[in-house]
């Protein structure tokens, strides 16, 4: 029989507990990581499960978070806090397997099969990260336990936060059937009210479809959701590769159509691509730019570049090039902005022997954010704008952290 071997492990409230915990002011309190405050025309990434309480959710509008809960407290996204911690947390899981895959900043999968001689059973081995996690981070981890990837992420989201579950071999099915549609992977607001129509609210209604309908309704998709619903899912636990890409975007609060608003939301997400190429001492030859309208119609393009580049000025002149012709005569909801075909930089190779000034401007700059934060120093074009963090919407695609950048269109329950 297939044993239970998966671990999917995954922090619970991460950016807003990692703050938590360095701000003991902050302990016990509602707090939104994302933005300035109340009035910011951004998006909550995180939310304490003190300002859940309140109904405050990842990617809300700073507005309607301050307006749910009037004693919100707002804090300042700090990328290169949670990617420290992260790199942190991702030690930790290696000590029990090589075979860790990073999907996010704040989650993995494991497979522990090999490592039983060594750490015992696979639920000793989720206690035992919890437990390290616990006493050398000061943060709490939720893991599921079971034989798919699948089982062990829906088992992770369960009993957050600081939860364990353990799925056995054999009750897969019998686990997924009453939960609620919206909880398996591939299933989003779109294609869960498709479904709605064949009376399916849970995974197990969803199961008990004959897969010849779903085929007719959802092409190729339609099966793989039904194995999907049944808890049979084969793809393996793959350990992570360098990264191939690096991708920041942003949601607006309100779409817009305004051409300098559009414009400097290009820059700050082409400024937060390049500072990460910066920091993992990598360059980049492709460009992308991803353009999501108000009806959800998404466009992407990419260009190759003469040269790689980690530079600021080079990924917004590309990204803008690339995104101008999309953006006529539509109103924006999201843009986004993707480096890829990454290869080794020098710090010492970034500027001709005539730009030793630049050079040391943009090391000083980059010192100052690991340091102080990604808003204790800003282009003056972006101060006072609306635009938020880049940080924000992908914090999870960077080079230093070794996590590959996925776009991934699929609903992910509030964590």
């Amino acid at each position: 029989m297939t044993r239970a071997t998966i671990l999917h492990v995954d922090l619970d409230a991460f950016f807003a507990a990692v703050e938590q915990r360095d701000r003991p002011e902050l302990r016990g309190r509602p707090v939104a990581v994302g933005g300035g405050g109340a009035n910011d025309r951004g998006v909550v990434s995180a939310a304490s499960y003190e300002a859940r309480r309140y109904g405050v959710r990842s990617a809300m509008p700073l507005r309607t978070a301050a307006g749910l809960c009037p004693d919100l407290i707002f804090v300042p996204v700090d990328g290169h806090k949670y990617g420290r911690v992260s790199r942190e947390v991702m030690a930790i899981l290696r000590r029990y397997t090589p075979a860790v895959e990073q999907v996010s900043i704040d989650e993995a999968f494991l497979d522990v099969v090999g490592s039983e001689a060594l750490h015992g059973t696979p639920l000793e081995m989720a206690r035992g990260i919890k437990g390290a996690v616990a006493a050398e981070l000061r943060l709490t981890a939720s893991v599921g336990v079971a034989t798919t990837k699948l089982v062990a992420k829906v088992a992770s989201d369960l009993d957050k936060p600081d939860g364990l579950v353990v799925v056995e071999p054999g009750t897969e099915a019998a686990f997924l059937a009453p939960l609620p549609i919206s909880r398996l992977w591939g299933v989003g607001a779109k294609t869960a009210s498709v479904l709605s129509q064949y009376g399916v609210r849970t995974i197990g209604d969803l199961a008990a479809l004959p897969d010849d309908l779903l085929a007719r309704r959802f092409g190729k998709q339609g099966p793989v959701l039904a194995q999907r619903a049944r808890g049979i899912d084969p793809s393996p636990v793959s350990a992570a590769d360098p990264a191939r890409s690096v991708s920041h975007e942003h949601t607006f609060a309100v779409d817009t159509s305004d051409p300098e608003v559009l414009e400097r939301t290009l820059l700050a997400l082409s400024e937060g691509v390049a500072s990460r190429l910066r920091a993992g001492d990598v360059k980049a030859r492709t460009i992308a730019v991803k353009v999501r309208d108000s009806t959800f119609t998404t466009v992407s393009r990419q260009r190759t570049l003469p040269e790689p580049t980690d530079q600021t000025e080079v990924v917004f002149a590309a990204a803008r090039e690339l995104a101008r012709p999309q953006l006529r005569g539509i109103r924006v909801r999201l843009l986004g902005v993707a480096a890829s075909h990454l290869g080794e930089g020098s710090q010492l190779a970034l500027f001709g022997a005539g730009d030793e000034r630049k050079r040391k401007v943009t090391a000083a700059a980059d010192a100052i954010r690991r340091r102080y934060g990604s808003r204790a120093i800003r282009r003056a074009r972006l101060l006072g704008s609306a635009v938020a963090e880049p940080f924000e919407r992908d914090p999870t695609s960077a080079p230093e952290g070794g996590a590959i950048g996925r776009a991934r269109e699929e609903h992910t329950p509030e964590r």
